[in-house]
């Protein structure tokens, strides 16, 4: 996997998240069809890049929940 397929993987994970408001990332593998490695290195593109925000699911502490940064 070089970065220009990681890239491309984050975007397809953004267009994901841009149609709701968060994801939990078995949603995200699911919504996209990326495999577990692909999806956590486009999570990491979009967080380093400052896009997504990223929580602990209150109810299962082994899973994240995604969203978008709102800009102000």
């Amino acid at each position: 996997m070089n970065t220009e397929i990681i890239g491309a993987n984050a975007g397809t994970v953004w267009v994901a998240l841009s149609t709701a408001e968060a994801l939990g990332v078995k949603q995200l593998k699911k919504i996209t069809k990326l495999k577990d490695k692909e999806v956590f290195a486009a999570i990491g593109w979009l967080a380093r890049e400052g896009k997504i925000s990223i929580a602990t699911d209150p109810e299962d502490e082994k899973e994240f929940i995604i969203s978008l940064v709102q800009d102000c």
